[in-house]
């Protein structure tokens, strides 16, 4: 056999190619970011939870009443209840039935005073009666996601995080700060894109700003302070709202 007849190896078949996954990303440079939450800290300079509460296992219990019902709400709800009861003590010693009274007018009451007492039972046990604060920790007790221990880390604790709600999810998207399918995706990327120094306002800013200004039916775009730098379809106008201090929302 010549060297012209001899076997060439044969080629590898090329397999069906890769798709590179690519993570979502936000729609705004660095600087805008910057500039955005600059004004959102010229809006509103201390912004403040909107859930009545005097300390963080009222917070807890506050927060954790709150999916699927407003602030407003909550807080007549827990405005008589956490006079009698604002430790897991006196929680625990209430009991379920008449927490249950005090919270009637919130959705999915009976299940909420089921979870109230076992986590007033779980903080007794095996914390003391303190609320941990630690997002690990938080969520082993009955009632509270994510999202509820993000929030009262922050709120209680001081420590930044980002409680992804349905406004920060409506925000995220529609103007693409932080396009994603869920509340983690969301939570990630403004983690990691929001500038550090505004990290700590940062889940007040975008809830307020969601809950007045880029509402889910309308957006209020004359009355929105970022306007020029909004990137979504939907806004009317690119010229922003005076930028000025506003007052502290009212709680009730």
């Amino acid at each position: 056999m010549d060297a012209s007849q001899e076997k060439k190896p044969a080629a590898k078949r090329a397999g069906p190619a890769k798709k590179r996954r690519l993570l979502p990303r936000t729609r705004y440079t660095q600087d805008e970011l910057r500039e955005m939450f600059r004004r959102f800290s010229i809006q509103r300079p201390e912004p403040k939870g909107e859930l009545a509460h005097v300390n963080p296992f009222t917070l807890v219990v506050a927060v954790a009443l709150s999916a699927q019902a407003t602030d407003a709400g909550v807080n007549r709800a827990t405005r008589d209840l956490f006079k009698v009861a604002d430790t897991p003590e006196k929680m625990l010693a209430l009991g379920e039935e008449k927490v249950g009274d005090y919270i009637k007018s919130i959705g999915l009451w009976r299940n909420k005073a089921k979870n109230v007492i076992a986590l007033s039972q779980k903080l007794i046990d095996h914390f003391g009666g303190e609320v941990p604060q630690t997002r690990e920790e938080l969520t082993t007790l009955p009632g509270v996601g994510r999202k509820t221990a993000n929030v009262v880390m922050s709120m209680a604790f001081g420590i930044p995080t980002m409680a992804v709600d349905t406004h920060i999810l409506r925000i995220g998207n529609r103007i693409g700060l932080a396009p994603g399918k869920t509340p983690d995706e969301v939570e990630a990327i403004l983690m990691k894109v929001i500038p550090e120094d505004y990290l700590y306002h940062a889940h007040h800013w975008l809830i307020l700003h969601g809950r007045y200004t880029c509402k889910a039916r309308k957006p209020d775009c004359v009355a929105c302070v970022i306007a020029d730098l909004c990137k979504s379809k939907e806004k009317t106008t690119s010229e922003p709202a005076p930028l000025v201090p506003l007052p502290p929302q009212v709680i009730g």
